[in-house]
């Protein structure tokens, strides 16, 4: 099957193009798209016309289905598929999901190894979705810093108190499903490419084992700080017919609020299991 991968940044995502993913694809296709994740972390597959059993089958290419913790927001007849939207509100406040920086699920004890959108809705301009290496951040941090941090645990919940954005709240099944805190290294290695990298996310992170909080809450921006520059970024600027994946263990991720607010974004999401966090001492 002809294809092409081809880099978007001399450090994180890549184009695919060539593929119809509705049709079978055979393994050397499937072992260099896998591959192709675990190099560049954020892939793009251009040209895909999906229903939604069509994108459903699609992504296992790459792993297991996970189901969201927001049970009330799948497609009807798709328990496993969400939605994101720019049509909910909070408070008199719309919400926009995923408009900070950060990594999906991180409260669970596996988090998902990899996201997955497919548009059905978009404003005329804006609404990019951003992208930072936190392999790269991890290996641009001082050396002492890096000494630091490597042996840090943070407990991720659904919703640190800390959280610079609010979450819609959970529906009684939702919350009845939520698993129980998750504890993960602040450093984590990738299973596959094997590299370090930081594990973030300030709407999760609540503390960090055996630090006091407003510590660990330096701490945590400072990280953030240095993690979030320009030079880290991949920014995707969406278009019909991309279904964008992205590696939750190698990159952090957020949502632009910059269009028209009157004009729809709408996208369908899957995420894939992970496994527990790989801990820099446990790799060693």
């Amino acid at each position: 099957m002809a294809f092409t991968i081809i880099p978007m940044t001399a450090h994180t995502g890549a184009e695919v193009r060539g593929l119809d993913l509705r049709q079978p694809v055979d393994d050397d296709t499937r072992a260099a798209l896998n591959h192709a994740f675990a190099q560049f972390h954020v892939l793009v597959v251009r040209d895909q016309h999906y229903e939604p059993g069509d994108f459903v089958r699609a992504v296992q290419l790459w792993g297991e289905l996970q189901p969201h913790d927001k049970k009330d927001h799948h497609i009807p007849g798709f328990p496993e598929m969400y939605y994101v939207s720019n049509e909910e509100f909070l408070g008199g406040r719309r919400l926009i999901p995923g408009e900070t920086f950060h990594t999906d699920h991180s409260n669970h004890p596996a988090p998902p190894k990899a996201t997955i959108l497919y548009p059905v809705a978009l404003p005329t301009t804006g609404g990019d979705t951003q992208y930072v290496n936190m392999h790269l951040a991890y290996d641009d941090l001082p050396e002492a810093m890096r000494r630091q941090i490597d042996g840090l645990k943070a407990v991720h919940v659904y919703l640190s108190k800390y959280s610079p954005r609010a979450l819609k709240p959970l529906n009684e099944e939702s919350l009845k499903a939520l698993p129980p805190a998750g504890i993960h290294p602040l450093v984590r290695v990738h299973p596959e490419n094997r590299r370090k990298a930081l594990f973030l996310n300030p709407v999760r992170i609540e503390g960090i084992v055996g630090m006091p909080d407003e510590e660990a809450l330096a701490l945590v921006a400072e990280l953030m700080a240095h993690a979030t520059k320009p030079q880290y970024e991949y920014r995707h600027q969406w278009r019909y017919g991309d279904m964008v994946l992205w590696d939750n263990r190698s990159v952090m991720h957020k949502a632009n609020p910059d269009y028209d607010m009157n004009e729809r974004r709408y996208l369908w999401r899957l995420m894939l299991k992970g496994e527990p966090p790989i801990p820099v001492a446990a790799a060693a």
